[in-house]
């Protein structure tokens, strides 16, 4: 997932931080826990709703680490006793290796329920607690378009990208992978999200949504190494292209900011979790709790163009503090948006991902 990077919003984050740390450093009670996210707006938006709050009400000695990814370095912790991570923030794919592969804590600790008593196994998002994470932010993706081009008819629906008739212009996707478009493709077709993986598990799954993007294959300018799916609808090549919902807000102030389809967008998450055997696992547990409740989600969600992963939390998102500007426009986790929404499902792709890739990847050339 690319990171928020704005500059405004990182230079109010970073002095709130450095003030709060100060005096939870004069006053902490010496325990410490070291919780680890993205460089970025992204991790100082964590920082300020969520650790520095946390260090400020337990008296822990909050220590803030960034990392790129991926689980390597967790593996490493793991293997040799050495833990210098407590809690880190992963994409939900990593997390789902990571769980698999034992190199994460179990999640066994009751989360705190909504404000209004709702459990927090109903008021997260499907899919938002899994056996080693919770999910604290809610990404999408979803297909963008050149706003100019079609300003007398803006598409509002899936449909749309697929209809060269109705909308003519190509079609900016990635080549690397059929994860994300062959979903699309089959939403497009008329399959409900539920049963999406199903469909895609069986051959004639699979063949409905080559199909069905056979319709568009020779209207697809296939991403080089150096486009993004923003800059080449605002350099106008394209009319449509996949991308996340972030990109949209980082477009929002360019001069041909684009437009958005939300119908059928793809639910991702940035979860939290537990390197396995960690001897701050009580600590850390405690902060997990804490920053996946629905107020300090709510606060994270103000300040960036993600949703919380809980829907008691999305009424509670107010106007970022940095810009004065409401980041709801671009966030996917509204009542209507996230109404025929699919939860990409990181399971499946890894149990599938291998024969889906070999089809597609024959397909795609």
């Amino acid at each position: 997932m690319n990171r928020l990077s704005h500059p405004a919003v990182l230079a109010v984050l970073l002095v709130l931080i450095a003030g709060v740390l100060f005096y939870v450093w004069k006053s902490g009670s010496g325990a410490s826990l070291t919780v680890v996210s993205w460089a970025g707006n992204y991790g100082q938006a964590q920082a300020s709703a969520q650790m520095t709050t946390f260090a400020r009400k337990s008296g822990a000695n909050v220590r803030i680490a960034q990392y790129d990814g991926g689980t390597n370095e967790i593996a490493d912790q793991v293997a040799h006793h050495r833990y210098d991570w407590d809690v880190v923030d992963m994409e939900l794919p990593d997390a789902v290796a990571a769980c698999r592969a034992g190199l994460l804590e179990r999640i066994d600790v009751a989360l705190p329920p909504s404000p209004g008593g709702t459990p927090a196994a109903a008021d997260f998002y499907p899919g938002a607690i899994g056996p080693c994470w919770v999910a604290s932010i809610v990404y999408s993706r979803l297909i963008g378009f050149d706003a100019s081009r079609f300003a007398a008819e803006p598409p509002i629906a899936l449909t749309a990208f697929f209809d060269t008739q109705r909308y003519p212009g190509t079609r900016a996707l990635s080549r690397a992978s059929g994860k994300y478009i062959l979903e699309l493709a089959l939403l497009a077709d008329g399959v409900k999200p539920a049963a999406v993986y199903d469909t895609l598990s069986t051959p004639a799954g699979v063949f409905r949504a080559l199909r069905k993007l056979d319709g568009i294959k020779k209207d697809i300018l296939w991403l080089g190494a150096n486009d993004t799916p923003a800059g080449v609808l605002a350099g106008k090549r394209a009319a449509f292209a996949l991308l996340l919902n972030n990109d949209l807000f980082e477009a929002s102030s360019g001069a041909n900011p684009p437009g958005a389809i939300w119908d059928g967008q793809l639910i991702g998450y940035d979860v939290l979790a537990i390197p396995r055997g960690d001897p701050k696992r009580a600590l850390a547990l405690d902060y997990i709790r804490y920053a996946t409740g629905a107020k300090v989600l709510s606060q994270l969600a103000s300040w960036l163009p993600y949703g919380p992963a809980r829907q008691s939390a999305v009424a509670g998102v107010g106007k970022n503090p940095a810009l004065d500007q409401s980041l709801t426009p671009f966030q996917p986790t509204t009542a209507a948006r996230m109404t025929g929404a699919l939860m990409i499902d990181e399971g499946w792709w890894r149990l599938h991902g291998g024969d889906i890739d070999q089809i597609w990847q024959t397909w795609a050339h």
